[in-house]
């Protein structure tokens, strides 16, 4: 099974009533659905019991049909011995089409959810609110979560934990703790996103008999980031390969005293398989940078009339521009330079601070100079950068956002974080979810803006440029770990490509 499209709630629902009309009656799905739990929570009570008959189990459920789930999984799991309790919110007579179908199924008795203490049980079952939740919760509700939060009992959640919205990862007045989550056919996209995706632990995917062909239907454009995306697209090598055929990324230089973050930027697009690298450096910089340059080359360039003559060379297929460049009117004027030059282009750091308030400037620029570009704010200077824009809402989730900063600016736009968005002008996006807080560290941005240069040098898409570039710098710095800098980045590229890249070049 795919798992790599990131659905919202509403595509769910499609796809649901897709399923239906093709023959897979609702109450097959949610008893699917229900049994998915329950063998999901037996497997966990085995991994932390000797064994798991005679657990408590305590199964909560609400009025939709997340609770329906829930009662199917109580029935499961009672009829493999556990010791089950259902708390239901609201009345059971409420209760409507297959849920109600599945609550008479359940011939144990109900207790009210308003009163339920979770306290002594082994495991709880989150099968309340589900994932389409469109209001805070509140109420009864609300006083249940935070009984169920406060009591350390671990909680499996159905499909989302109570009180997150799946569509953007943002709690609605309270939400449930997960130590895990159970959620069907793919993740959704508040799986992913902060502060959702701390609250859901461990997510499994089950599959409940709706085929791979229904979600492709759906035009999914959000995605799960890692290798299944990009894979494909991912620069070979062929017994023909050389250093002319792979690429020739160009890496600007700040002045001296502030050259170290280009020559991270030029290390790691060297390191992700970039041919040839140059750092064009202002020539009172040029000492300072040849004093610790070895296989990255180094030619003077001291403004954008120098850019411009440089360029001439069309082998030089790749501009990173940004890290240690210095802001105003000459960085602006080299970004411009470069923009219309139609290479790869990689912005990050003084290249997009230049623009503040200027957005439109650079978009004007960007989409003069096709192929196309990636930028590679943090919310700083996505702020700075996008801010005054009304293209780009303010209050959106972070996807919404950078999507919309895409599609405003004509280029690929890496909103950075520990839940990294990707997002094209097309409407294309992916969340990343390795990310770890060991890349925190002075120059990890500029080696990040670096890998995304390489891989453009060599000929990937800006898209799944940025996204392979996303994805493997966060492996790295997730398998190297504690003490961490950002000059142990490139180093463990190589590594992580071998294991990514399996099976030869």
């Amino acid at each position: 099974m795919n798992e790599t499209e990131l659905l919202t709630t509403g595509q769910m629902r499609r796809a649901d009533a897709a399923a239906i009309a093709a023959g897979t009656d609702g109450l097959t799905l949610m008893r699917r659905a229900g049994e998915a739990v329950a063998a999901r929570a037996r497997a966990r009570l085995a991994e932390g019991r000797s064994a798991a008959e005679g657990a408590r189990v305590l199964v909560l459920c609400g009025p939709g049909n997340n609770g329906g789930d829930g009662f199917v999984a109580a029935r499961a799991l009672a009829a493999a011995g556990l010791s089950v309790e259902v708390a239901l919110l609201g009345a059971r007579d409420r209760l409507r089409g297959d849920a109600a179908a599945a609550a008479a199924a359940w011939t144990g008795p109900v207790a009210d959810a308003a009163s339920a203490d979770p306290a002594g049980f082994a495991l709880v079952i989150d099968a309340l609110l589900g994932a389409g939740l469109a209001r805070p919760v509140e109420g009864a509700a609300a006083a249940l979560i935070g009984r169920l939060n406060a009591s350390g009992v671990p909680v499996l959640a159905v499909d989302v934990p109570s009180g997150l919205d799946g569509d953007d990862g943002a709690v609605r007045g309270v939400a449930v703790r997960a130590a895990e989550t159970v959620t069907f056919v793919r993740r959704k996209v508040g799986h992913r996103l902060l502060p959702g995706r701390g609250l859901c632990g461990p997510v499994t995917v089950a599959d409940i008999g709706i085929p791979d062909a229904i979600v492709a239907a759906l035009g999914v454009a959000t995605h799960d980031n890692g290798p299944a995306l990009w894979r494909g697209r991912f620069p070979r090598l062929t017994d023909e390969s050389h250093k002319y055929t792979r690429g020739h990324a160009v890496v600007l230089s700040g002045p001296a005293t502030r050259t170290g973050a280009a020559r991270l930027a030029a290390r790691g697009a060297l390191r992700i398989g970039a041919g040839l690298v140059t750092v064009f450096s202002p020539t009172p910089a040029l000492a300072e940078n040849a004093a610790h340059l070895t296989a990255v080359m180094l030619r003077p360039c001291d403004d954008a009339d120098d850019l411009d003559d440089l360029l001439v060379d069309e082998r030089l297929n790749a501009i990173v521009a940004g890290p240690g460049l210095g802001t105003g009117q000459p960085t602006r004027d080299l970004v411009r330079v470069a923009a219309e030059a139609g290479r790869g282009l990689v912005l990050d750091a003084d290249a997009l601070t230049s623009f503040s308030g200027r957005a439109g400037d650079l978009a004007g620029a960007l989409r003069a100079g096709r192929p196309g570009a990636v930028l590679t704010p943090h919310a700083g200077e996505f702020a700075r950068l996008l801010g005054d824009v009304a293209a780009v809402p303010e209050a959106g989730s972070k996807l919404e956002r950078a999507r919309a900063a895409a599609a405003f600016l004509g280029a690929v736009v890496v909103l950075k974080g520990a839940d990294t968005v990707i997002a094209a002008p097309d409407g294309r996006a992916a969340i990343n979810h390795n990310g770890t807080p060991w890349l925190g560290t002075a120059g990890s941005g500029d080696v990040l803006c670096g890998v995304v240069g390489g891989l453009l040098a060599q000929g990937m898409p800006p898209f799944e440029a940025a996204a392979a570039a996303v994805w493997l710098h966060a492996e790295a710095g997730r398998r190297h770990g504690p003490g961490l800098i950002s000059e142990d980045l490139p180093e463990a590229l190589p590594r992580v490509l071998g294991d990514c890249l399996a099976g030869g070049p």
